[in-house]
């Protein structure tokens, strides 16, 4: 597992498919931080619905690095769960590191505010990314082309899943509860009181389910396609 892991965090490297999503992130924080300093609660449930994307995409690209052949000798070496789970963790390190960047980075641009509830907003920002970490790494996932068979199906996947994300997550109805609660999160965290805490555990649980509903499809297509 080990071994799969470092493998695929090298061949992502210096393969040069970590530089777009990282052009990416750079860029998206930029501009969130770039308009003035906010309370910390609100940056950074923003920050982690704008990183959704690209932590998705991070996924994919990561998944679609391994040529197929290679990924089947690996299935053969270690077992299809334990392939499959490898390539799962390598894509929630990266977005961790990701995330350890987002949360860094509107200090270097002063886009805190300071005397807002500071330890509470951190926090919270804390929780809003580890939120849209697992739903990222799982539509990423359901994108790779070991599910879908293609590139060109693989990036409609992913991008009609993050629209949906946005689009459902902003709308009052019930549809919401069809996408994790990435949008519904930082709506939330940029109210003008502090969520309660049976909100919070609202929000992790939405996101728990429906991650755990993600990865058993990712798994069961896995398996189907194998």
């Amino acid at each position: 597992m080990t071994a799969l892991v470092t493998m695929r965090v090298a061949g992502f490297v210096r393969g040069g498919r970590a530089l777009a999503p990282l052009i990416a992130v750079l860029v998206e924080l930029g501009v969130i931080y770039g308009g003035g300093a906010s309370p910390a609660a609100v940056a950074y449930g923003y920050s982690a619905a704008a990183l959704f994307p690209v932590l998705a995409w991070l996924t994919k690209l990561l998944l679609d690095t391994e040529p197929d052949v290679q990924r089947r000798l690996a299935r053969l070496a270690v077992g299809p769960r334990r392939e499959a789970t490898a390539g799962v963790l390598t894509a929630v390190l990266l977005a961790l590191v990701v995330c350890v960047a987002a949360m860094v980075a509107p200090w270097l641009f002063h886009g805190i505010d300071t005397r807002v509830d500071l330890g509470a907003g951190l926090a919270l920002g804390v929780l809003a990314h580890l939120l849209a970490v697992p739903a990222a790494v799982a539509v990423g996932a359901l994108a790779s082309r070991a599910v879908t068979g293609s590139v060109r199906m693989g990036v409609t996947v992913l991008v009609v899943a993050s629209v949906l994300v946005v689009v459902l997550g902003l709308s009052g109805s019930v549809a919401p509860w069809l996408v994790p609660p990435v949008m519904a999160t930082a709506r939330v965290l940029s109210g003008k009181d502090l969520p309660q805490l049976g909100t919070l555990v609202l929000l992790a649980g939405w996101a728990a389910g429906w991650c755990v509903a993600a990865f058993a499809g990712y798994g069961w297509l896995r398996r189907a396609r194998a």
